[in-house]
């Protein structure tokens, strides 16, 4: 009997693992999370390195309001912010694009941090 009691507090609680698993599992982002971090994701077109997010210029407002009514259609993000940059151009996304040239922003650096960890070493080798 003791096997068998075992047993069933195993099962047990692994239903109650599997339960609390699907419970606190994060479901689709809602409307008004995907709007906040889209908009962290645009530039402002009127300003230097800010986020639409967190300018007033009349020109966020505008593409704040562009992108709530892109997300209430139900588009998704990546045509939302394909659309924005045909209409304004690649230097309306904050972050640089992982293609084409815009590929080099992204391995140039890890490049240099690679060829400068490889100098040190040579240097540390040598020393001793």
């Amino acid at each position: 009997m003791s096997i068998l009691r075992s047993f069933w507090l195993w099962v047990g609680a692994f239903v109650v693992i599997v339960v609390l698993a699907i419970a606190t599992a994060p479901g689709a982002p809602s409307s008004v999370t995907r709007i906040a971090h889209l908009e962290t994701l645009v530039r402002c077109p009127a300003c230097d390195d800010l986020s639409v997010a967190v300018s007033n210029a009349t020109s966020a407002i505008a593409v704040r309001h562009e992108i709530s009514a892109d997300v209430h259609r139900g588009e998704s993000d990546n045509k939302i912010l394909t659309s924005l940059e045909a209409a304004y151009g690649p230097s309306i996304l904050l972050s640089p694009p992982t293609s084409g040239l815009g590929t080099l922003l992204w391995v140039v650096p890890v490049a240099g941090l690679v060829l400068l960890a490889g100098i040190g070493l040579r240097l540390a080798r040598r020393r001793r």
